[in-house]
């Protein structure tokens, strides 16, 4: 950015929008570090952490766990969800969880918080 923005010196509208740039791209990483993983388990409950806050799930609160596949762009995409009882859906990708979805639910599965897998 800094290259781009020694590029443009003269042009400031460029000098501008790079700025922007800049300070969108160092906003994203901060959230994106500050904010992964997004679900912990912890003797307390289940944790999940967004960009502005974190919320504990206790087993009692979780409706059901489910691994949700789709097929996007060519390749096999999945998706964790947790249903809680109060309404609330939370959708977790590969980005947000570290890794993938099917680890994380036998994970959960093992510690109690989801029923065990059936079928594939």
């Amino acid at each position: 950015m800094a290259v781009v923005c020694a590029a443009v010196a003269t042009d400031a509208p460029g000098r501008f929008l790079t700025g922007v740039a800049a300070i969108g791209l160092l906003v994203f990483a901060a959230g994106s570090w500050r904010g992964r993983p997004r679900l912990v388990v912890t003797d307390g409950g289940l944790i999940h952490r967004g960009w502005f806050g974190a919320q504990t799930l206790q087993r009692g609160d979780i409706e059901s766990i489910r691994i949700t596949q789709f097929r996007r762009w060519g390749r096999t995409v999945r998706l964790l969800e947790i249903d809680t009882r109060g309404g609330q859906l939370f959708v977790l990708s590969r980005w947000d969880l570290g890794t993938d979805p099917l680890d994380v639910l036998d994970a959960l599965t093992d510690a109690g918080y989801a029923a065990p897998r059936t079928g594939n």
